[in-house]
């Protein structure tokens, strides 16, 4: 056999094996070669042995000669029942025919390989394995993200509040630290976890999951899975928000909300990095980054013993805070423009018109459901064609004197008169200016110069 491998940064490292051949060379081989490339390898010469092994160990793959002392292969393979065949399975055999692999097949063989082989081929045929693996887990994402609600915008704004989330992004996602995200309903947590796993470049999907919005019974069987018959309703063996969130990010929204006795167990899965499917005695190991999000003081949830100190202190290697809107005033007219522009398309009506006095009126205004509500009341003005009257009835900030009322221009001139505006309460200062504005040095120079025929007063 060739000892030629393959390619190796193809195939994951966490994945376990169990090769069960009554050759001792074929399964030292074997051994030797796989061991070098995923955490768990184990070999057994019987269909007995095996199963003693697989009573202790969930295995991901299962690498099964044909012909075996006692019971073969294939015969054990259909005599395990439709929920005990969560792994993969490879047959191996040098006696074949066109009928026996037809079999094998049928009866839910991932591949059949025939003996002598290379090495090659049976790491190809791992590999293929593998990424089926991941497109069945990536396709169960897909099919979860559709009934989510995507987020909420991009990250945008220039004010120093939301450039600082910018830069402890940019330096902590490249690194496997749990992460924990705080701050009010509404601020975009879930987009900060989504950015983080964006700019971490790990290979694994994205996976988010509210665990305020399901059930303590089912909350346990929705992270680390279940076997079949677990508990009433379980008609069949499924894999945890773990396993589908392999080499990826999973994200725990709301992990304030989770019952103690559920903490406890997600705790040694975080400290184990493995997993224990309800109702099975076998752990399964994990290969996630943990980032999670609280619109509690968690801090305070410790201290009033609501929330592990334990896993509190696991969690928030790193914290990273979102302030409300109300405290990134400057951010707002970016805000109201992105979302006129991206509603207006989503839902085919004109944008509308926000007039100076509106723009102030939104920056003057408390938010209590941050960019959410910002979000929500920009589609109402679309649907309504204008900005509800009585919405801002109740804050108790007025225009400023002297203000005047732009009704009927358009963003791009309302924007233009405001920040030509500012420039000459600053004397033509462009860094002051861009202060002011809230916009960075860069950005204000970008519109300046498209505007230059009107700016000859302004200075460098």
């Amino acid at each position: 056999m060739d000892l030629a491998p393959a390619d190796q940064n193809s195939i994951k490292p966490a994945v376990s094996v169990l090769i069960v051949d009554d050759e001792p060379g074929m399964c030292n081989f074997l051994h030797k070669a796989l061991s070098k490339r995923f955490a768990l390898v184990e070999t057994a010469t019987s269909v007995e042995e095996a199963e003693q092994l697989r009573k202790r160990c969930h295995f991901d793959l299962l690498i099964v000669d044909i012909t075996l002392p006692g019971r073969s292969g294939m015969e054990w393979h259909e005599a395990l029942e439709p929920s005990e065949r969560r792994s993969d399975i490879i047959f191996m055999t040098a006696y074949a025919d066109l009928e026996t692999a037809i079999k094998a097949l049928r009866i839910g063989a991932s591949d059949f390989i025939l003996k002598p082989f290379r090495l090659e081929q049976m790491m190809n045929a791992v590999e293929r394995c593998l990424q089926r693996r991941e497109m069945a887990r990536k396709n169960f994402v897909l099919q979860r993200e559709v009934t989510e609600q995507f987020p909420l915008t991009e990250m945008i704004g220039a004010s120093a509040a939301i450039q600082h989330v910018f830069e402890v992004v940019e330096r902590v996602a490249p690194t496997p630290s749990a992460v924990l995200i705080e701050g009010e309903s509404g601020t975009g947590k879930e987009l900060v976890a989504r950015l983080l796993h964006q700019y971490s470049q790990r290979g694994g999907p994205f996976v988010p999951v509210n665990c305020g919005a399901i059930s303590p019974e089912l909350l346990e069987a929705e992270l680390f899975g279940h076997t079949k018959g677990a508990f009433t309703g379980a008609n069949k063996a499924r894999e945890g928000l773990f396993n589908f969130a392999a080499g990826g990010t999973l994200f725990l929204d709301e992990v304030g909300e989770m019952p103690v006795l559920m903490q406890a167990k997600l705790l040694r899965a975080l400290e184990q990095k493995a997993v224990r499917p309800v109702g099975s005695e076998q752990e399964q190991a994990v290969d996630v980054r943990i980032v999670a999000a609280t619109n509690r003081q968690l801090k305070q949830e410790v201290d009033d013993n609501r929330f592990r100190e334990d896993l509190y202190y696991r969690l928030n290697v790193l914290s990273i805070t979102l302030p409300p809107l109300r405290d990134r005033k400057e951010d707002i007219p970016d805000l109201v423009h992105h979302f006129s522009y991206r509603l207006s398309r989503d839902l085919g009506l004109p944008e509308i018109p926000f007039t100076h006095d509106d723009l102030v009126a939104m920056q003057n205004y408390p938010w209590q459901g941050n960019i959410r509500e910002l979000k929500n009341l920009i589609e109402r003005c679309i649907l309504l064609g204008k900005l509800p009257a009585e919405y801002f009835k109740h804050s108790e900030t007025q225009p400023t004197p002297g203000q005047s009322h732009y009704d009927g221009w358009s963003l791009e001139a309302l924007e233009k008169q405001h920040i030509l505006r500012t420039l000459e309460q600053h004397q033509g200062n462009k860094s002051s200016a861009a202060r002011t504005l809230g916009v960075s040095r860069k950005t204000l120079d970008r519109k300046l110069n498209a505007w230059q025929s009107d700016l000859s007063h302004v200075q460098a």
